[in-house]
């Protein structure tokens, strides 16, 4: 018989009594494994492994799966930080949700089959757009395709199940960017008509996020960036070789891309206006 451990480690920890008893988990099997604390019963019916993601059992406890940002952390890609730090819960579309002790949870009834444990990255991204936005989609769609998570037609089905309106993001998107940071980036900077090429291998220098006006150089830059000594004497290196091949070198860090955004702009086109005079 298959170890009960196995089984919930299978389905992100979480499971119903009706399918482990389908693997020979009676009522009464289950009851003693919560007795003897071996599982977590987490409502009547659903079970969970004790090291069971905490938002896994939260989302179960409601009556569903956990989705929209921490659903996305937790298939390990890059989300931008959101004030919204509820658990959000799929619950397919017209069930019931099952509130409980400290529930804040906020209910996705969506289209689906309902599920236990963590959506599907595909649905996560399409949940995640209608709470959180463009951008924020945006930036999760990269890090994903990035993270070789986003098989062509998978991006295809994303794409057909988001507002017409909003499809042209993932027409926009590359599998190339390396960090939220440089997609959220982009998308502003195109946003506003300045057009960028991605990705460029600069002899001497190496691949940088971008380059504008085939002299200007963006980068962004990760808290890693900051807080390794190394890496930043890598990029004073970089930077110093860019400005002896004509470069002039720009870095943003998260706070002023996401908080400053009018301060980096203003660098921005104060740059190019430079480089155009040049």
């Amino acid at each position: 018989m298959p170890q009960l451990r196995s089984i919930l480690a299978a389905r992100d920890g979480v499971a119903r009594g009706t399918e482990l008893a389908t693997y020979g988990w009676s009522r009464k099997r289950l009851s003693a494994a919560v007795h003897q604390r071996a599982i977590i019963r987490v409502r009547p019916g659903v079970f969970a492994s004790r090291d069971a993601h905490e938002d896994v059992v939260i989302a179960a406890a409601h009556g569903g799966a956990v989705t929209c940002a921490r659903a996305l952390r937790l298939h390990r890609v890059w989300v931008l930080d959101v004030q919204d730090e509820h658990v959000h819960v799929w619950l397919g579309q017209g069930n019931r949700a099952h509130t409980h002790s400290g529930c804040h949870c906020v209910p996705h009834y969506r289209p689906g089959r309902l599920l236990l444990g963590i959506a599907p990255l595909e649905d996560a991204l399409v949940h995640a757009f209608a709470c959180h936005g463009s951008e924020f989609f945006f930036v999760a769609f990269e890090s994903a395709w990035n993270l070789r998570l986003l098989s062509a037609s998978a991006r295809q089905r994303i794409r057909t199940a988001l507002p017409r309106d909003a499809r042209w993001l993932v027409d926009f998107a590359r599998g190339d960017a390396q960090s939220g940071l440089e997609s959220l980036l982009r998308l502003r900077l195109h946003l506003l008509g300045i057009a960028v090429q991605p990705q460029v291998e600069i002899g001497g220098v190496g691949r940088v996020d971008m380059v504008i006006e085939r002299c200007l150089i963006l980068e962004a830059d990760g808290r890693a960036n900051h807080e390794s000594a190394p890496k930043r004497h890598r990029d004073l290196v970089r930077d110093a070789a860019a400005s002896q091949r004509g470069y002039e070198t720009l870095r943003f860090d998260y706070a002023q891309i996401v908080h400053e955004w009018d301060a980096v702009v203003a660098a921005i086109i104060a740059a190019i206006v430079r480089a155009r005079r040049g």
